[in-house]
């Protein structure tokens, strides 16, 4: 049977995938249909930070799965609680509401703060702002796409709603001068993911902060990508010691195993939401919130947001020693890196096959770079190995 073929024929064009079909994954190494095994330097995005099928995370899953699984909020169940609290210790927060996709928290953060706007701020009803920053990735509804800077993601999709306002990324001078009376919330990346591990100057997430209080404006971060240690802090706001209004978590929150996503703010904030302002059937189920607190708790007990500060930093040290021309940076925080290629020269994606061919997954962004983020289990060891893979290729 040729699985790739069957899934061109009945599925539908909206991805790229590398030519491999994957089986079973073990750690930080995924095996494809005829036994050819890869290090995964990719995590599903950042999802799959504890490494594939975590034993940990597998017990609890089949566990839980076998007494309580879907009960919809309707209902309190025995796991969510435990959850929301554990969460909201670790990260600060008063307060935390559950969705399933990074998607889904954007855009009750997006809600939550134009509520804000009007119920708290007093901006006059259907003009709130929310501040957007050029190369910014969000997720795939119409709403997020329509505050895209991505033309490609935006190509066919209009009309989209209006209320958001774009500025240059890294540039806290064009934030202050975007400020008006109507600006209800600034939504930005600590490090842009998607937009190719574009990394701020230090001090940026900082004057973002004191530019927020000066205007009365909510600072809200999404760490959907860059949250749960994957930066080497186990939120990548706290590299500036920031507190954001409102944090946004996904991934890596669901242990590589569901889709378990959270908005985080403080009470003030949150409590614009009263029943029936929003929900989710499976937002908060009970098999995921035992999941989301174990996967919580591995990252406690594995030291992992310790060794992505580490490793992270021996990785980008050995990766910044190749010499290859068409290599114009290298760039990083944590086990968070980018191989910025000149395609001029070489297609990312041709370096994505070339690696894939010695046995280390990666994927390309935007043509140009390629991504590297190992599951943050990963050992010296094993970065060496992947070292040694890119190494070969960049020649």
């Amino acid at each position: 049977m040729d699985i790739m073929a069957l899934e061109q024929q009945f599925g539908a064009a909206n991805y790229s995938p590398l030519p491999v079909v994957l089986s079973r994954g073990v750690g930080v190494h995924v095996w494809d249909i005829e036994g050819n095994r890869y290090l995964d330097a990719m995590s599903a995005y950042s999802a799959v930070s504890h490494g594939h099928c975590h034993p940990r995370l597998v017990k609890t899953l089949t566990e839980q799965a076998s007494r309580l699984a879907v009960v919809s909020r309707a209902y309190y169940s025995d796991q969510l609680a435990l959850l929301l609290e554990k969460l909201c210790h670790m990260t600060g927060f008063d307060k935390a509401l559950p969705m399933n996709t990074g998607t889904e928290a954007v855009e009750t953060a997006l809600k939550a703060a134009r509520k804000w706007a009007y119920t708290r701020k007093g901006v006059v009803q259907d003009k709130a702002e929310i501040i957007v920053c050029d190369g910014n990735f969000h997720g795939r509804t119409i709403t997020i796409v329509g505050m895209s800077s991505e033309a490609q993601y935006k190509q066919g999709f209009g009309p989209f709603p209006p209320g958001f306002v774009h500025v240059p990324y890294d540039d806290s001078q064009a934030l202050a001068n975007a400020m008006t009376n109507n600006t209800a919330a600034v939504l930005l990346e600590p490090i842009q993911g998607e937009g190719g591990i574009i990394i701020p100057q230090p001090g940026y997430l900082r004057r973002c902060r004191e530019i927020c209080d000066h205007h009365n404006v909510l600072l809200i971060v999404d760490e959907i990508q860059t949250g749960l240690g994957r930066t080497g802090a186990f939120i990548a706001c706290e590299h500036e010691s920031i507190q954001p209004d409102g944090l946004i978590l996904g991934k890596a929150l669901g242990g590589g195993l569901l889709p378990v996503s959270m908005f985080l703010t403080n009470q003030t904030l949150m409590d614009v939401f009263t029943p029936g302002d929003h929900g989710s059937t499976f937002g908060g189920n009970p098999l995921a919130a035992a999941v989301a607190r174990e996967a919580l708790q591995v990252i406690e007990d594995e030291g992992l947001t310790q060794r992505a500060n580490e490793l992270g930093e021996y990785f980008l040290q050995q990766l910044q020693l190749t010499d290859c021309t068409y290599v114009t940076d290298i760039r990083g925080k944590g086990l968070l890196l980018g191989i910025e290629i000149d395609k001029k020269v070489r297609a990312a994606r041709d370096v994505c096959l070339a690696l894939m061919a010695k046995g280390l997954l990666s994927k390309e962004t935007h043509e140009t770079v390629v991504r590297i983020a190992p599951p943050l289990i990963i050992t010296r060891e094993q970065i060496d190995e992947a070292i040694m893979i890119i190494r070969s290729v960049l020649i």
